[in-house]
């Protein structure tokens, strides 16, 4: 946790989950795990979760890998990328929110079209 009178300059990684309550300038990269921005939480930086749960203020681009949750306290001024984005009323947001839903057809897509080279008309002239 980054209580509210702890104020970073510079990069966060790590392998746990992060509170913060406190001032972050630079960039939040916790991969397979959960940042939440408190209420106090002033975070100008890139963040980058598993899940990210916004209460505070965040100013930077936002990319969660499962979900990110913007509450009502919650005031972001950046982009969300994630496959689930949940805004509750009375958030603040300003910027584009980008689910992804292309990368997912893109590989449905793929494998149908893989499918069907295998059993498709030239399929037989292929094997001869």
């Amino acid at each position: 946790m980054i209580g509210p009178t702890i104020k970073i300059k510079g990069d966060i990684t790590g392998d746990e989950n992060l509170t913060i309550e406190g001032s972050v300038e630079g960039s939040v990269e916790l991969g397979a795990h959960e940042v939440c921005v408190g209420q106090s939480g002033k975070v100008n930086a890139n963040v980058t979760a598993k899940t990210i749960k916004i209460e505070g203020e965040v100013k930077g681009d936002i990319r969660g890998k499962e979900k990110v949750v913007v509450s009502k306290t919650g005031n972001v001024r950046g982009n969300i990328i994630a496959p689930r984005v949940t805004l509750e009323d009375g958030a603040k947001f300003k910027g584009s929110i980008d689910m992804d839903p292309g990368e997912a057809s893109a590989s449905v897509s793929t494998l149908s079209a893989a499918k069907q080279d295998k059993t498709g008309p030239g399929a037989a002239a292929n094997s001869a």
